[in-house]
């Protein structure tokens, strides 16, 4: 074991200037990921010097067998955390031989929305909150309960610390020091209310970015959990009952939003998005209507509404937001399975280009 350690841990440098990239897509599902490596002849920055590659498309449910070719096309490069030195991760996007996206390749819409000069000139931000579950592999059970049993009701575990209130810790912080040498723009992570449950937040990010951050996080993520044997789920209401679901609540301001007076444009934005309610929910995450019931700090799927420190609303302001005068505004419906790409966009549409 400690040969193969040394082994993994072979710093490439001391002996060739070629270096692994990683590309990484996004699945058949829309929510899976997945990932293969190639050796390049040297370090790279931008993605646009990185050679498209293709995949077997029909072993992931996004072509048929006879025509089974998809592109990679690279477009954001991070730092490899479990390589290290040199070595990257690539998120890319997916297209049809003739350069078509594919169905599960939603970055290409949400890039046109991000390119349009009147959402550049407004400088969207985002701040997503990442909830997800870590599950015992053998069981599919919350890490930390009994199996087959539950735990204590809820209350202690919401930011708590102790061996019978934290259940992964060992695992959650060697995925935020993991984003962190990644440079993926991580601003914290918490323990959630249902114990098991965890959450890191990405952001500030503007635009695009955010969508690349948090699916190169998922990834980290992913790999970790790997490593450490359990799984992650980032399924919306993983256990039925008297337990917290996971969201993924996203934060976002504007150049307009944030300067004096901008919270008569958060106003505005979330009238907008109140007539946009059931479009937004219905692009918001697979099974959400488990998780948005009107209970456990969520409101109810067929409702919109909104507060000023309103957990229980579907739009929330904070109370700093409404003293400022300015700020932002948090989304608190999307789901934790939501690609970010499509929710980041769509309020970027919604709130700034839409003309209702």
């Amino acid at each position: 074991m400690a040969l193969l350690n040394n082994l993994v841990n072979l710093h490439l440098g001391d002996s060739t200037e070629k270096i692994i990239a990683e590309y990484i897509w996004i699945g058949g599902s829309g929510v899976d990921m997945r990932s293969k490596a190639r050796t390049l002849p040297g370090s790279v920055s931008d993605p646009k010097e990185l050679p498209k590659w293709n995949y077997d498309g029909s072993s992931t449910g996004q072509a048929p067998g006879e025509n089974s070719e998809v592109i990679l096309h690279p477009e954001a490069i991070f730092k490899d955390p479990f390589r290290r030195g040199s070595n990257i991760l690539v998120i890319c996007d997916a297209y049809t031989p003739a350069g078509e996206p594919i169905p599960t390749n939603k970055r290409f819409s949400a890039e046109k929305i991000f390119s349009h000069p009147n959402v550049i000139a407004e400088e969207p931000w985002f701040g997503i909150e990442q909830e997800y579950t870590l599950l015992q592999r053998d069981v599919h059970w919350p890490l930390g309960w009994p199996i087959g049993g539950f735990p204590r009701p809820q209350g202690p575990y919401y930011c708590g610390v102790g061996a019978d209130k934290a259940f992964g810790r060992d695992i959650v912080d060697s995925h935020y020091k993991a984003c962190l040498y990644a440079g993926i723009s991580v601003s914290g992570v918490n323990g959630e209310v249902m114990p098991g449950q965890w959450e890191f937040q990405v952001g500030p990010a503007v635009g695009i970015s955010a969508g690349d951050q948090i699916w190169a996080a998922r990834y980290i993520l992913e790999r970790i959990t790997e490593i450490a044997g359990v799984l992650v789920s980032f399924d919306p209401k993983p256990i039925q009952g008297d337990w917290n679901g996971a969201g993924a609540h996203t934060n976002y301001s504007t150049k307009s939003t944030r300067r004096n007076g901008g919270m008569d444009e958060i106003k505005r934005a979330i009238e907008k998005l109140g007539l946009r309610h059931r479009e937004h929910i219905t692009a918001y995450g697979e099974g959400n209507e488990r998780r948005l019931t009107g209970r456990h700090e969520t409101a109810d799927i067929h409702t919109f509404s909104w507060g000023i420190a309103d957990r229980g609303a579907s739009i929330r302001v904070g109370r700093e937001t409404e003293m400022a005068g300015n700020g932002y505004l948090e989304d608190r419906r999307p789901a934790s399975n939501m690609d970010p790409y499509v929710v980041t966009s769509m309020i970027a549409e919604t709130t700034i280009l839409w003309k209702p």
